[in-house]
């Protein structure tokens, strides 16, 4: 252990840690669950503290010497080394301020390693004075935030849309002339290509892309610049400006400074959107794997009309058993999902006067909600989607059998008279075919253009 002062007097520090005696008051405060805060929202905290570090620099606020040095520990940090150095539970003040002390004293530290200092000697570099320039923990950590956020779900989930997508589009056409019954309330209704059952889950998921867009530009107002309750105070006017600028270098995402920086401390109001469009998302998929599961089910008992890739054994006692273990996995994945996003909504609420006090929460619900959803989709996508096949026969048999195929005559002898031959079918077991010619309501000939499936679709 080594000895460390901060404004609250001494403090026992692990020896070989970059971080403080803040961070380690956290450490020993805050040992709730274990979970750490995602290490992409760190990463941004690096990204972030490099820019405050550079627009300081040219503010001519810090000078060249701390400026670099600062750069080099921020930018090791955003390219996710010493990731063992942030060890602060999510559930800690509210502000996040022990995160952004604990960013704040490893870059400290770490420019002491390379000048030859001791570490916690702050030399040359103070966390406070130097890392923490022009800043606050109440408009560091919904900036980073943010930009972590959006940067999670232009990296990892938009890709995982798109591949779904093209591997949705694929089987479009390969199903497109595969004529089977369509089902609505869980019951035959008038046919359907697998194509356009399958265009229509292509369509929800490019939505869902859409959705993930908006989101990433619900994210591109920054609070940084406010300080500590939205004012400045402390900050240099043109600071906000210059440090969003080089974000945008780095990350191509396209922020803009707060156009009222009360709001964007006091309220969450954006993550509580984003949440939602991963809700719509969730649903999205949810729809998709739940109807895929059922159209597999059997293999000689249920639908069948769709045969899964065999993933995995699927019973301990039944031998052979195979089960749809991809979909199943996804829609627990969207539930978790969802339970994230609904934290995220309740945390949303929790801005009072000018600060919201659930940030830590609420990046690591956000966080965790989208890697879940982009990585269930990816698995899905792989190793269900990409090898379905169709069971050619089980779609005829059921296509024959269906009753529904009846909807077609409502123009030649009414929906009377054609709700008659499907109960009477129905209840004789025999076919429409086969009541329509012996009730004599219409000809062999019209009858079979009727009731031509491939004319229903």
């Amino acid at each position: 252990m080594r000895t460390e002062i901060d404004s609250m007097g001494t403090m026992e520090v692990p020896e070989n840690a970059l971080y403080g005696a803040s961070t380690q008051r956290a450490v020993l405060n805050f040992p709730v669950s274990g979970h750490c805060m995602p290490a992409l929202f760190i990463r941004s905290c690096g990204l972030l503290k490099y820019a405050c570090a550079q627009a300081n620099l040219a503010l001519g606020r810090l000078d060249a010497e701390k400026a670099k040095a600062i750069s080099i520990a921020a930018l090791e940090i955003y390219e996710g080394k010493h990731t063992e150095h942030f060890p602060v539970d999510v559930f800690q003040t509210g502000s996040g301020t022990s995160t952004n002390m604990n960013v704040n004293e490893v870059i400290a530290n770490r420019c002491s390693q390379l000048s030859g200092q001791p570490i916690g000697s702050k030399i040359p570099v103070h966390p406070n004075d130097d890392c923490n320039l022009g800043q606050s923990s109440n408009d560091t950590m919904p900036t980073a935030l943010h930009l972590s956020t959006a940067a999670a779900l232009q990296q990892q989930l938009r890709p995982a849309l798109v591949q779904l997508s093209k591997a949705l589009a694929q089987k479009e056409r390969t199903f497109n002339k595969v004529v089977k019954i369509g089902r609505t309330h869980l019951m035959d209704a008038t046919p359907i290509t697998l194509g356009q059952e399958f265009s229509g889950y292509l369509r929800q998921v490019k939505k869902g892309i859409a959705r993930v867009d908006h989101a990433i530009l619900t994210l591109k107002e920054l609070a940084i610049g406010g300080t500590a309750v939205g004012t400045g105070i402390n900050g240099h006017p043109d600071f906000a400006q210059a440090v969003i600028s080089i974000l945008n270098e780095k990350t191509q995402l396209h922020f803009i400074e707060a156009k009222n920086h009360f709001e964007a401390q006091a309220g969450r109001d954006d993550c509580v959107e984003v949440a939602g469009q991963l809700q719509a998302i969730s649903a999205s998929l949810t729809k998709i794997a739940n109807d895929i599961r059922l159209l597999g089910s059997g293999p000689r008992c249920g639908l069948g009309e769709l045969q899964l890739p065999a993933t995995q054994p699927g019973s301990s006692i039944m031998p052979g058993k195979v089960n749809p273990v991809m979909c199943e996995m996804l829609v627990q994945a969207c539930l978790y999902a969802n339970g994230q996003c609904q934290t995220v909504a309740a945390c949303g609420r929790d801005g009072h006067f000018e600060l919201n006090v659930t940030i830590p929460l609420i990046a690591y619900s956000l966080h965790e909600a989208i890697q879940v959803l982009a990585r269930g989709t990816t698995l899905f996508t792989e190793r269900c989607v990409a090898g379905l096949q169709v069971n050619e026969d089980a779609i005829a048999d059921n296509l024959a059998n269906s009753l529904m195929l009846v909807t077609a005559l409502n123009p030649h002898i009414g929906y009377d008279k054609a709700s008659h031959v499907a109960k009477r079918a129905f209840a004789e077991g025999r076919s429409l075919r086969e009541i329509v010619l012996e009730e004599k309501l219409m000809s062999p000939k019209a009858l079979d253009k009727a009731l031509n499936p491939k004319k229903m679709v």
